[in-house]
């Protein structure tokens, strides 16, 4: 037997191509697989999992390879996107489910629209959430991201990308990083427009937090949710988290196939106002017609930042449910 809508959330591991997955699952009805981004774990969908079950959906939030209690491979390929799909298609075999309606955020964003793009039998909807969606293809990323800086500062994805190097800026002080980098992309506590931009590197030796906010929370994040993520990366580590930056060339190759493609299924995006992702990318929005089809909406929240079903839960809850609603017509 499932759990109904007012159990509490049950949490479990099942065998998938990284090992095991770790996830937490509430309520029963149809499946709403949930996946979290950059650097976070299934908690980040502790406001969605209640309401979707008490919405009648059996709502599943994972902790993706490297993250959390899942496994976390060694080796750098194994973060490619082919694989973080793979063990999305394993979770909802193991559940028991035909198919699933995929959410995701940040990097969980680029996971979902992907799982929806290569197993559109299994995923039959998808929402994205902070990142937009758009079609493989383009030049070599990491020659992208390479030049994004200029001559006086690194863009982060570039700097992420030598194993080791984030690490040694991150690990010795988790939970203040974590803080500041949450603080950073928060509407409430991100730097003014006019302070130096927080996803940029001083070159020649300084540090993504020489730019965080410090000594403040924005108002979404207490200290005990903020003991919860440190706690985990301080006992896994961060380089699982980090590969999936590291492995976005070998996606470039995966992918090739399906450059331009559009995600035909039912879809549905919410991105913050205040959030570099969807000013940065705000072609990919504007191209959603084509690339998107089956967009039923598309939702900037006025006032929010990166982190938005943490800065805006119940707005981000009634516009889920609203839509998985009408799914089931």
């Amino acid at each position: 037997m499932q759990p109904g809508p007012s159990a509490a959330p049950r949490h479990r591991t099942v065998e998938a191509p990284a090992g095991r997955l770790h996830l937490v699952e509430q309520g029963s009805g149809p499946l709403v697989l949930l996946v979290h981004g950059f650097p976070e774990s299934w908690y980040s969908w502790r406001h969605q999992l209640p309401a979707l079950a008490s919405a009648g959906y059996r709502a599943v939030a994972i902790d993706v390879r490297g993250y959390g209690r899942s496994s976390k491979p060694a080796e750098t390929d194994a973060y490619r996107m082919l694989d973080l799909v793979a063990d999305n298609v394993a979770v909802v075999r193991a559940l028991g489910a035909e198919s699933a309606v995929i959410a995701g955020h940040d990097w969980g964003s680029n996971i979902a629209s992907a799982s929806a793009l290569l197993h559109p039998e299994v995923f039959t909807a998808v929402a994205l959430l902070s990142v937009p969606y758009a079609p493989p293809g383009g030049p070599r990323p990491t020659d992208v991201f390479g030049q994004i800086g200029g001559p006086e500062q690194e863009f982060y994805v570039s700097y992420f990308q030598e194993p080791g190097r984030a690490e040694a800026e991150i690990e010795p002080d988790v939970r203040g990083w974590l803080a500041g980098f949450y603080a950073a992309l928060s509407a409430d506590t991100m730097p003014a427009p006019n302070e130096p931009d927080p996803h940029f590197v001083a070159r020649g030796g300084g540090r993504l937090r020489d730019r965080f906010p410090t000594e403040v929370l924005p108002a979404w994040l207490s200290e005990d949710d903020l003991d919860v993520y440190a706690g985990e990366f301080e006992r896994t580590g961060i380089t699982g988290a980090l590969n999936r930056y590291r492995a976005v060339d070998r996606d470039w190759e995966d992918l090739a196939p399906y450059r331009g493609a559009p995600v035909e299924q039912p879809s549905l995006f919410i991105g913050g106002a205040l959030d570099a992702s969807t000013t940065w990318m705000s072609d990919a929005i504007d191209a959603y017609p084509t690339t998107l089809p089956g967009l039923a909406a598309s939702h900037l929240l006025d006032g929010c930042g990166h982190w938005i079903q943490q800065e805006r839960p119940e707005e981000v809850n009634r516009l889920l449910t609203d839509w998985l609603a009408t799914l089931q017509r």
